[in-house]
C-alpha cells in the first residue's frame, strides 16, 4: 500500500506537469507568430485541452485502451468504469504503480498534444470553427486508436521484435507531426511569406514568451518523460530524467552552432527549437539510453532541425512555429534512433522501428487529409485575405489581446 501511495503521488505530479506544457504550447505559439493573432491562438490551446480530456473520457481512453482486441481496432465502451470491488471499495489493485483514475488522467494529458502540434502549423490562416471539428475527430477517434496499435496492446507491441515508443516520439509527437504536415500542404501559406518565390520572414511578436515557453515545455517533460516509467522507480525514473535534460541541451547547443555556422547569426528561435528536438528526439527510448546515448542523440535532432526548417521553406510550406521539423522530423529520428542506441539497439530493433514509424505515417496522412480536404471541399479551411491581413483576433473573436499596446502589423 505504500508503495502504491509513492507510485501514485509521483504519477499525480507528473500529471500536472504534463498538464503545464500547454501553457508552454501556448507561449510558445504565440511568441513566434503576431499579436493580431493571439487570442484566437489561446482559444485553440484551450479548446484542444478542455474539450481533449471530454473526449478522452467518453471515448478515447477505451479506444486506446480496449483490453483483448484484434490489434487494431477495439473498444472497450464508453465513458470510464468506477474500478470497485465486490465490497463496493475503490479497486487499488488494479496496477501496482497507480490507480485507475490517475492513469486516465496521465494518460488524457498526452492525448491532447497532438491537436497542439497541428495548432502551431496552421496559425495565422485557418478558420477556427474546421480546427475545432478536426481537433475533435483526430483527438477523440484516430489519437487513441493508433494510440492502441502499441501501448494499447496491438499489433505493433506483438511482433517478434515489438516497436518500442516510451514516451511518444512517434505516439504522440509524430502523430501530431504528420497531421500538421498535410495542414499546410492543403491550407497554403501566410499571405507575404513568399513573395516571387523568395522566401520572406515573418517575425513573431514576443520573442521572451517564446523563450518562456519553451522553458516551461523543458520543465515539464520531466513529467512527459520521467511520468512514462509508470512508477516512482528512483533508478529507472532519475536515469530518464537525466537523459532527457541531456538530450535536450544537447540539441539546443548543436542547433545554435550549425545555424550560426550557416547563416552567420546566433538565432535564439533557432537555440529553442533545437532544445524541444532534442527532447522529441529522446522521448522514444530515454529509459533505454545510456548519458553519452542521449547527449549524441540530442545532437544529431538539433542539426536536423536546422536543416529541415530550410527543407521546409523551400518546399514553400508556412510552419510559423517550426512544429513539423520538431515533431515529425525528429520525431521520426529519435523513434529510429531506439534502434541504434542503448539498450535495446539491434538490427531487429531498427526494422521493428521503421514499421511502426510507417504504419503511423499510413494512417495519420491518410485520416487527416480526409477530414480536412472534405472541410476545404466543403465548408473552407481558410480565413479571407482581409481577414487574415487584419487579423483573426477582431474578425472571429472581437477582441484584442493587447488592446492598450497594439503595433503596426502588415
Amino acid at each position: 500500500m505504500e508503495l502504491l501511495t509513492t507510485n501514485n503521488v509521483w504519477m499525480m505530479i507528473c500529471t500536472a506537469l504534463v498538464f503545464f506544457m500547454h501553457l508552454g504550447f501556448a507561449f510558445l505559439e504565440i511568441g513566434l507568430t503576431r499579436q493580431k493573432n493571439t487570442i484566437n491562438i489561446l482559444f485553440k490551446n484551450i479548446f484542444i485541452i478542455t474539450v481533449g480530456l471530454l473526449l478522452y473520457c467518453l471515448v478515447g481512453f477505451n479506444l486506446m485502451y480496449p483490453g483483448e482486441f484484434n490489434g487494431f481496432l477495439g473498444f472497450a465502451g464508453f465513458g470510464l468504469d468506477s474500478p470497485l470491488t465486490d465490497a463496493g471499495t475503490l479497486d487499488l489493485a488494479y496496477n501496482e504503480g497507480y490507480t485507475y483514475w490517475t492513469d486516465f488522467l496521465f494518460q488524457g494529458m498526452f492525448a491532447a498534444t497532438a491537436a497542439t502540434i497541428v495548432s502551431g502549423a496552421v496559425a495565422e490562416r485557418m478558420k477556427i470553427g474546421p480546427f475545432m471539428v478536426f481537433t475533435v475527430l483526430y483527438v477523440g477517434i484516430i489519437y487513441p486508436l493508433a494510440g492502441s496499435w502499441k501501448w494499447g496492446g496491438g499489433f505493433l507491441d506483438q511482433m517478434d521484435t515489438p516497436f518500442y515508443d516510451f514516451a511518444g516520439s512517434t505516439l504522440v509527437h509524430s502523430v501530431g507531426g504528420w497531421a500538421a504536415l498535410v495542414a499546410v500542404c492543403l491550407l497554403g501559406s501566410r499571405i507575404g511569406k513568399f513573395k516571387d518565390g523568395k522566401l520572406q520572414a515573418i517575425p513573431g511578436h514576443n520573442i521572451p514568451l517564446a523563450t518562456a515557453g519553451v522553458i516551461i515545455l523543458w520543465l515539464g517533460w520531466f513529467g512527459f518523460n520521467g511520468g512514462s516509467v509508470l512508477s516512482a522507480d528512483p533508478g529507472l525514473t532519475s536515469l530518464t530524467l537525466v537523459t532527457t535534460c541531456l538530450a535536450a541541451a544537447a540539441g539546443g547547443v548543436v542547433a545554435a552552432l550549425v545555424s550560426t555556422l550557416r547563416y552567420k547569426n546566433l538565432d535564439l528561435t533557432m537555440f529553442l527549437n533545437g532544445i524541444l528536438g532534442g527532447l522529441v528526439g529522446i522521448t522514444a527510448g530515454a529509459d533505454q539510453m545510456s548519458p553519452t546515448d542521449a547527449i549524441i542523440i540530442g545532437a544529431v535532432a538539433g542539426a536536423i532541425i536546422v536543416f529541415a526548417v530550410s527543407l521546409i521553406d523551400k518546399l514553400k510550406l508556412d510552419d510559423p512555429v517550426g512544429a513539423i521539423a520538431v515533431h515529425l522530423v525528429c520525431g521520426i529520428w529519435g523513434t529510429l534512433a531506439v534502434g541504434l542506441f542503448g539498450a535495446l539497439a539491434s538490427v531487429s530493433q531498427f526494422l521493428s522501428q521503421l514499421i511502426g514509424v510507417a504504419s503511423y505515417a499510413a494512417i495519420c496522412i491518410v485520416s487527416s487529409f480526409l477530414i480536412i480536404f472534405i472541410m476545404k471541399k466543403t465548408v473552407g479551411i481558410r480565413v479571407s485575405e482581409r481577414e487574415e491581413l487584419e487579423g483573426l483576433d477582431a474578425h472571429e473573436h472581437g477582441m484584442d489581446a493587447y488592446p492598450d499596446f497594439r503595433l503596426n502589423e502588415h
